[in-house]
């Protein structure tokens, strides 16, 4: 058997089958708020709600489609337009893509591969071979784990702020919009925590840590930072939304154009490479990323004074220019949370980065014997965004 760190384990199964709950909770809660925002007469809000569900379900379909035909050119792929490594033709990928199943047909291929090796004993295969099995599956895992990061940013994260700035900006309350914002949350920690996981099991080159420490800081980390800086973008719109989207559609400009100038090499079309780095961007507006596995110390550090800067002006501006609300429990409690949020995400930034953080261990290559049994899916995960 392979070491326990390197198994797809009966756990991570039953993990994987949580995280499709999560998914399909998320995106169901947002159509049904969305049809209630419909009956309700608020078409405007109807309409952002679905813009952002079917943005990540759009990019989410293109890029699991391409890296399946990526796939096909590859080590474990055979010939063009027969079946590739899911088993699935390329035709009929493209239909399952077409109707937005790619990511339940990434789910369903996983599930079952993961059920032959973890519910089933065979003494058959060498450890080599078992090792390589357990090795492609986390592989699999972590191609759905990057969609589904990609995903949460594109629909959990905006449905999360639009749907804040309803309730604190107009009153409007409602169970539907709770559970929405519930699941949103839930599976922004998810996709987080999945993707971290999975990727220092699918690559080799990164050492993965024996205890769950890291895990919990860095997912503190994360989901301090993210949800201080969405209440803060929920206040700056709930003072001027007009102004505060025009602010915000600048700083995604200035973070994809930041994308162009590092030359980011992840996908294997020049055309699709552009969708990834305004993706990037919009990841980027939110929280950050190592977008190409290099030392980010001076970008990390100037990207967090933006974010304190941030986390300090919108409060402030909003109890200056509306000193009503200087005395709300709304404004206190929101403010608050802003300020425990962002010291409690930046300390736990500090210690993950400083004593929990995973060093990466690249052998040195030449041009000779390089990085030659490199599949395109184990480059395609090392180039995506780096915890």
């Amino acid at each position: 058997m392979p070491p326990s760190s390197i198994q797809y384990t009966k756990q991570r199964w039953l993990l994987t089958i949580a995280g499709l709950f999560l998914y399909v909770a998320d995106t169901c809660s947002d159509v049904g708020l969305a049809l209630k925002y419909y009956q309700e007469k608020h078409f405007v809000w109807t309409g952002l709600t679905l813009v952002f569900v079917l943005a990540g379900v759009l990019v989410t379909q293109i890029f699991s489609y391409v890296w399946y035909r990526d796939d096909m050119n590859g080590p474990l792929g055979i010939t063009e337009g027969g079946p590739n490594i899911s088993g699935t033709s390329t035709g009929r990928l493209a239909v399952l893509h077409l109707f937005g199943m790619g990511i339940f047909t990434r789910y369903y291929h996983l599930l079952r591969e993961g059920f032959k090796v973890v519910w089933t004993t065979t003494n058959s295969d060498t450890v080599e071979e078992r090792r390589d099995v357990h090795h492609n599956l986390f592989c699999l895992a972590t191609d759905l784990s990057m969609l589904k990061l990609l995903e949460a940013f594109l629909e959990s994260v905006p449905q999360l702020l639009l749907q804040l700035y309803i309730v604190m900006g107009h009153n409007e309350c409602s169970l539907m919009q709770y559970l929405s914002m519930v699941f949103s949350f839930f599976n922004i920690a998810w996709a987080l925590v999945d993707y971290r996981r999975c990727l220092r099991r699918s690559l080799p080159h990164v050492s993965e840590m024996p205890s769950d420490l890291p895990t919990a800081i860095y997912l503190l980390y994360k989901l301090c930072t993210i949800t201080s800086h969405i209440l803060s973008y929920t206040l700056l719109l709930i003072l001027s939304p007009y102004s505060t989207l025009i602010a915000l559609t600048i700083v995604w400009l200035l973070a994809t154009i930041w994308m162009h100038v590092l030359q980011t090499n992840f996908c294997s079309s020049s055309r699709l490479e552009l969708l990834y780095r305004a993706v990037i961007g919009v990841i980027l507006t939110f929280t950050f990323f190592n977008v190409k596995g290099q030392d980010t110390k001076v970008a990390m550090i100037i990207y967090y004074l933006f974010y304190v800067i941030i986390n300090i002006i919108a409060p402030s501006l909003l109890a200056l220019l509306k000193p009503e609300l200087q005395t709300a429990t709304f404004l206190l409690t929101v403010g608050g949370l802003i300020f425990g949020g962002s010291v409690l995400g930046l300390v736990c930034l500090v210690l993950y980065y400083l004593l929990l953080h995973p060093r990466e261990n690249w052998r040195e290559t030449d041009e000779v014997d390089g990085l030659e049994n490199e599949t395109k899916t184990t480059r395609r995960i090392r180039n995506f965004l780096q915890p």
